[in-house]
């Protein structure tokens, strides 16, 4: 009983919220809904420039990687069990 309760307690608050959002508060509702738009565009741009400008930091570190890699030789695979059992000594 408790769980239809909390649905139909729900259910007359949003409708209440709705009735008075559009037939008593009209204007201070549609104030508010536009004076949230700029903060909203302008914090969806930050973001927007916050990860355009780490996509580019990554690409340039992986193109910096992939360079790298080229350049070094690969060793033999018998010099790298050398080099491990010295470490291990």
């Amino acid at each position: 009983m408790g769980k239809a309760l909390a649905i139909l307690g729900g259910l007359i608050a949003m409708a209440g919220g709705v009735i008075l959002a559009f037939f008593v508060w009209w204007r201070e509702f549609y104030e508010l809904i536009f004076g949230c738009i700029p903060p909203i565009l302008f914090f969806g741009g930050l973001i927007a420039l916050i990860a355009g400008i780490s996509s580019i930091k990554d690409a340039k570190r992986t193109k910096k990687l992939e360079e790298e890699t080229k350049e070094e030789p690969e060793k033999p695979k018998e010099e790298e069990k050398k080099e491990e059992e010295k470490e291990t000594e």
